[in-house]
């Protein structure tokens, strides 16, 4: 066997096992609330600047309008948010918080550091790791559409 294609050898496997372990660690927390951890990130985007465009959100968190819009959809029917076409522009929709939706934030604003308590990492290590994820997402980015970080 080509020790290139070994699962051990690969940097995509032990991401994307992250990456999914991360979201596991996250639901309990969201279960309460009948959130999923791609809502929150649509919340953290949110919370650190709303209103914003359907498009902006979406370019934030790497992915498509088509992926995003179900989600805001969704968000929106529990009256997290509220969505409105541009008076500009009619092809743009704008997303912005409900007083609900602004709510949420000081329910979800320990759960770094309580997620933190779960993982037996240093508080540096993770920093370190996510300071690298970031640098490679940012590489990868450019080279499918530019950067993301920059």
């Amino acid at each position: 066997m080509n020790k290139k294609l070994k699962l051990e050898n690969q940097l995509c496997f032990p991401i994307y096992a992250a990456s999914r372990l991360i979201t596991q660690l996250y639901a309990p927390h969201f279960k309460a609330f009948d959130l999923t951890y791609p809502q929150y990130l649509v919340f953290l985007v949110l919370w650190e600047k709303s209103p914003r465009k359907v498009t902006e959100i979406a370019d934030l968190l790497l992915l498509d309008t088509g992926t995003i819009t179900p989600l805001i959809k969704r968000m929106e029917q529990k009256g997290w948010l509220t969505r409105r076409r541009s008076k500009e522009d009619e092809r743009t929709v704008v997303v912005q918080l409900t007083t609900e939706g602004k709510n949420m934030e000081e329910k979800f604003a320990n759960l770094p550091d309580t997620l933190l308590c779960d993982v037996a990492c240093k508080k540096s290590e993770l920093e370190s790791l996510r300071n690298q994820l970031k640098h490679l997402v940012s590489e990868m980015n450019k080279t499918l559409k530019g950067d993301l970080y920059e």
